[in-house]
């Protein structure tokens, strides 16, 4: 096993897209708790990056979620809300780059895939063989178990985090729409019912993902999974904005929904569309996102 932190996350790492491979070849979808889960149950946790957090998530763990944006930066990995699935490019990374180190060397420096490196095929299935009936064991908990049982939990637990963090702002929205009618029967005849708030369906969450979102106090750019790229939704406008305040320069960036590259929208509202432009002379800037446009404006 590696060393280092940043060894052993590189290693998860390469260990993700071999887990991501072996499901095409079984013809199996997993999650993403589920990958993660293998991943460090492969490469278990030291004992400092098994140290639970304040959110009750290893350490560990959280190093190597915030890492996976490397893979899908690559262009190895596609994060969606039905679970992660490796592209091409990702599967012949595994024989390219076929030991950690030069795995690791290949990522950092966005080394692309040689062009003859041809994509691991289905392993032949092993030939069956008859074996005497076994008493079957009661099945024990080894480390690698409790250590995927531990992040499945904490994986678990950052999907409840996000749906409790969404919840308050779905009732507010239909409170605040029921609100009128509710009133009216307890108001006297003579004041006029107010009008409802209109809504529209919205993502569960929106980022703005570019150059500068370390300056926001994220811990790397183009990153949109991260709490400090979030945009938080108006329910009385229906937009999400963002304020920050932002020295002086040229900035580029996109919106990216639901924390991941999969759903993302560029200039003029175009889905994957080239990079939003911010020429700034310093200080405040608000960002503000319409779902029903797909695009933005700034001030």
């Amino acid at each position: 096993m590696a060393k280092s932190i940043a060894d052993n996350t590189d290693l998860r790492l390469k260990t993700v897209l071999h887990v991501l491979t072996e499901g095409v070849w079984s013809g199996d979808s997993l999650n993403a708790g589920e990958v993660l889960a293998e991943a460090t149950a492969r490469v278990p946790f030291s004992d400092h990056e098994a140290a639970l957090l304040s959110g009750g998530i290893p350490r560990g763990h959280k190093t190597l979620t915030s890492a996976t944006a490397k893979l899908v930066k690559a262009g190895w990995l596609v994060k969606g809300r039905s679970g992660w699935t490796i592209t091409d490019d990702g599967m012949r990374a595994t024989v390219a780059f076929p030991d950690a180190d030069s795995f690791a060397t290949a990522l950092d420096a966005g080394t692309p895939v040689p062009a003859d490196v041809a994509i691991p095929p289905t392993p032949a299935p092993a030939p069956a063989v008859k074996a005497a009936p076994a008493k079957k064991a009661p099945a024990k908990r080894t480390p690698a178990k409790k250590a995927a049982d531990a992040v499945g939990k904490a994986a678990k637990a950052i999907e409840d985090a996000i749906e409790d963090a969404v919840e308050p702002v779905v009732k507010a929205v239909r409170s605040r729409k029921a609100a009128p009618k509710a009133a009216s029967k307890a108001a006297p005849k003579e004041t006029a019912e107010a009008p409802a708030v209109e809504t529209f369906p919205q993502p569960e969450a929106v980022a703005v993902a570019g150059d500068f979102n370390t300056i926001l106090g994220a811990p790397e750019n183009w990153a949109p999974q991260y709490d400090e790229a979030q945009l938080a939704l108006d329910a009385l406008d229906q937009l999400w904005k963002i304020s920050a305040d932002l020295p002086a320069g040229s900035y580029t960036f996109k919106i990216a929904l639901n924390r991941s590259w999969d759903e993302n929208y560029g200039a003029f509202g175009t889905f994957d569309g080239p990079n939003h432009e911010l020429h700034h002379d310093g200080g405040t800037v608000t960002i503000r996102y319409d779902h029903r446009t797909r695009d933005i404006t700034i001030n």
